[in-house]
């Protein structure tokens, strides 16, 4: 038997097709024996097991696993800049080990992402001993270094955590520390759960409910922030190949065509998605776009 990849991937509601052009991606690009975790909520699973099933995509192996938002009681403030950053199945990543069974490593991707490489290549991703898992750091590509500048991007802590409020002063973090991306993750659950990575996570989102750490930051990551705070200084780094970002940044700002055709991974974080307009760089997405075939997801797209 060859080895089994897990590779767990949101599907939301309203942007459906992300997922579905994700998971159409990986799956055409590998020769790998993946198995896809699609997690969602009880009210869109129905909608995404019907595309994948009357699609193309009904060769592929996945488990349809629900995500009960119950889990987030009391743990989110609601008042980030950002709401759409608080959808609930944007915190799936934390709580992986009680999702998946049975696998020691997985990937969790977000589902604004396009794989061009061979998925088994990050699954190959080496963790160091005691390591949860591995991140791409933001200091990490010097080609979107330009780029983050000219947006203003956040890549620091700074831009994460309220460094005037005394528990962040008191982690002892530089506030000029690089921080990652959580977008894309190789995550060892042996070490997850050893370390109890969930419940260390959970412990800093009620903080910030209480104390208001992190959500009015300018990053705005309310699932990047606890992130940063409990993988600082014990993870492992991503080929930074395997998560070229912010593509969904600004509609203004382009990558040169060459540095894209090497780009293994793409990911649109940011405000304008692939799926909608205005956006950047969509043919490359829209590539591995399946449609909807009960015609209730549709692309915005200038003309429509």
């Amino acid at each position: 038997m060859e080895e089994e990849i897990p590779v767990v991937i949101c599907a939301a509601a309203g942007r459906m097709g992300a997922a579905i052009a994700a998971i159409s991606s990986i799956y055409s690009n590998t020769e790998a024996n993946v198995l896809f975790y699609i997690v969602g909520l009880k009210t869109t699973i129905p909608h995404i097991r019907k595309w994948i099933e009357n699609s193309k995509l009904k060769e592929i192996k996945f488990k349809v696993v629900e995500f009960n938002p119950m889990v987030l009681k009391g743990k989110i403030r609601q008042d980030a800049s950002r709401p759409e950053l608080l959808q609930p199945l944007n915190f799936v990543r934390f709580y992986l080990p009680l999702l998946i069974q049975k696998h020691e490593k997985v990937i969790y991707l977000d589902d604004d992402i396009i794989v061009q490489g061979d998925i088994q290549e990050l699954y190959d991703t080496k963790l160091a001993p005691g390591h949860a898992a591995a991140f791409s750091d933001d200091c990490d590509l010097p080609s979107t270094h330009e780029m983050v500048r000219s947006v203003g991007m956040q890549n620091t802590y700074m831009g994460f955590l309220d460094y005037r409020k005394q528990a962040i002063r008191d982690l002892g973090i530089s506030p000029s520390t690089c921080s990652f991306n959580p977008g894309v993750i190789v995550a060892n659950m042996t070490e997850w759960k050893h370390q109890r990575i969930t419940k260390q996570l959970e412990k800093w989102m009620q903080r910030n409910v209480e104390e208001n750490l992190y959500s009015s930051t300018l990053g705005g990551g309310v699932a990047t922030s606890p992130m940063l705070i409990v993988f600082h200084r014990k993870y492992s780094t991503i080929n930074p190949m395997w998560h070229i970002r912010h593509l969904g940044w600004s509609p203004d700002t382009h990558y040169s065509e060459h540095f894209l055709q090497e780009a293994k991974l793409l990911h649109w974080n940011g405000r304008y998605k692939p799926w909608d307009y205005p956006s950047v760089h969509t043919d490359l997405w829209e590539h591995w776009f399946i449609p909807d075939p009960s015609g209730k997801f549709k692309l915005t797209r200038p003309d429509s």
